[in-house]
């Protein structure tokens, strides 16, 4: 076992084990050998403003976190994955949705303390429908009680705490000079 620093903070400690097939596993985490308990670390979330005219498409969000907001599509960016893949990926899984032309718009850091400490640093793409007759279909109602446009002049009511952010800095999901 040793110490290996990584970015700021606290070192990260490694440790090899064999696995099943007699690999040499590595097993990473954050915290002290004495049994203290591994600190939170960050994750990557990709979001997808999908527009349509001066909406945009948004759900209301049924999760621990921001339960009851409304988002916009997208989630956890997979290892090895671009992040205009993950945007097509999450867009297709959660409405069935085909998307062209995307583009990244902008990165947000996000502490959330409840319902228990997390951290995101959360992507923020830009993308337009394949096809402008698809019609979005709720297929993760676990997760969402369904898809709909939006005026981004308009937003519903309450939006996910980073998205609100967004539009009470002025924020503009539209290229510019978009009508």
């Amino acid at each position: 076992m040793y110490l290996k620093h990584v970015g700021i903070g606290k070192p990260r400690r490694e440790q090899n084990q064999r696995g099943s097939e007699g690999a040499v596993v590595t097993e990473k985490t954050e915290g002290m050998e004495n049994g203290e308990a591994a600190s939170p670390v960050p994750r990557v979330g990709v979001a997808v403003f999908l527009l349509r005219g001066k909406s945009v498409l948004l759900g209301r969000r049924r999760s621990s976190i921001g339960d009851s907001t409304f988002a916009l599509p997208g989630g956890h960016l997979e290892f090895g994955e671009s992040f205009e893949a993950c945007a097509a990926r999450e867009l297709k899984e959660e409405t069935g949705l085909d998307i062209d032309k995307v583009e990244l718009l902008t990165v947000t850091n996000n502490l959330f303390q409840e319902p228990k400490p997390s951290h995101y640093v959360t992507v923020f793409m830009r993308a337009f429908l394949a096809d402008p007759h698809q019609v979005p279909e709720n297929l993760e109602p676990h997760k969402c009680d369904g898809w709909d446009w939006y005026d981004w002049d308009n937003t519903p009511k309450p939006l996910f705490s980073p998205l609100q952010k967004m539009v009470e800095e002025g924020f503009s999901p539209f290229p510019s000079g978009w009508n």
